[in-house]
């Protein structure tokens, strides 16, 4: 795999507390902060059928030694999310699967891979500083095929882009994409998505980079989904939803048997 930036670094794990008030994504290194894009997806995305997870399924693995059970519990309360929102299923990885995600937490920041890309792709949450519920989230929005809401081709009517206050070599971060790359699916622009930056991300004074045009208005959050998120995601995978039969949810083993044996209420479910 090819990645656009530079790989993280481990060593850089014990750089971010819990409390500091960096983004823990601006760690990596990775295109856009947290993005790890094969070579060929740094010019296509959301638009790219391919990159659309099979019968909108997504298997998983957690490394169990990467995180503590408390950790693992932040994790699968994001999947819940996404279960009572929207139409995408998690459930846990099987050995007769191709395409899955990998928790882990043995590099620095907090990245993924933008859509369904490859066997075992890797969705990176360093402890501490992404063991958060709206940093999971945010995640796992980018496995499921989304770029920032900032990169859309109409940003500019919506917010201004302070370049005088970015950090040096960081103004890629802030590119945007053409109607041909990327869909707002007929959403209109949403300040409170969770995958849009924050007012100061990647500054290099602790000044604004980026202003919104319309008064009033908070930039980014890491609460969970905005309405307009889910939306956006239901009309991404409305067809491969109603490819899955309810015959193969019922076969698959839920997230939600992991979810309870950490809770302690089930103990028949045990990941490879």
């Amino acid at each position: 795999m090819e990645a656009v930036g530079h790989t993280a670094k481990k060593s850089g794990i014990d750089e971010l507390s819990d409390d500091e008030e960096a983004n823990p994504w601006e760690l990596s290194g990775l295109f856009e902060g947290d993005m790890l894009l094969e070579s060929h997806s740094a010019r296509n995305g959301v638009l790219n059928d391919t990159l659309r997870w099979t019968d909108a399924t997504v298997p998983y693995y957690i490394h169990d030694e990467d995180f503590t059970d408390e950790e693992e519990l932040v994790i699968l309360k994001a999947l819940k999310e996404y279960h009572n929102k929207t139409c995408i299923k998690f459930r846990p990885y099987h050995k007769t699967d191709t395409n899955y995600v990998v928790f882990r937490s043995n590099a620095s920041g907090c990245w993924s891979s933008v859509g369904m890309q490859s066997e075992g792709q890797i969705v990176n949450l360093q402890s501490p500083g992404c063991i958060k519920h709206g940093v999971v989230v945010h995640e796992l929005l980018h496995a499921l095929g989304f770029f920032h809401q900032q990169s859309a081709a109409n940003r500019d009517d919506y917010v201004k882009i302070l370049w005088e206050n970015i950090e040096p070599g960081h103004e890629h971060n802030f590119n945007k994409y053409n109607d041909s790359v990327v869909t707002s699916y007929g959403v209109e622009y949403d300040y409170g998505s969770v995958m849009h930056y924050s007012g100061k991300a990647f500054s290099k004074n602790k000044e604004p980079t980026i202003e919104a045009l319309q008064p009033n208005v908070t930039l980014g959050q890491r609460n969970g989904l905005s309405e307009k998120d889910v939306t956006k995601l239901e009309q991404m995978y409305q067809s491969r939803c109603a490819q899955r039969t309810e015959t193969d949810a019922a076969a698959s083993p839920s997230f939600m048997d992991h979810f309870n044996s950490l809770l302690g209420l089930a103990t028949n479910h045990v990941l490879p």
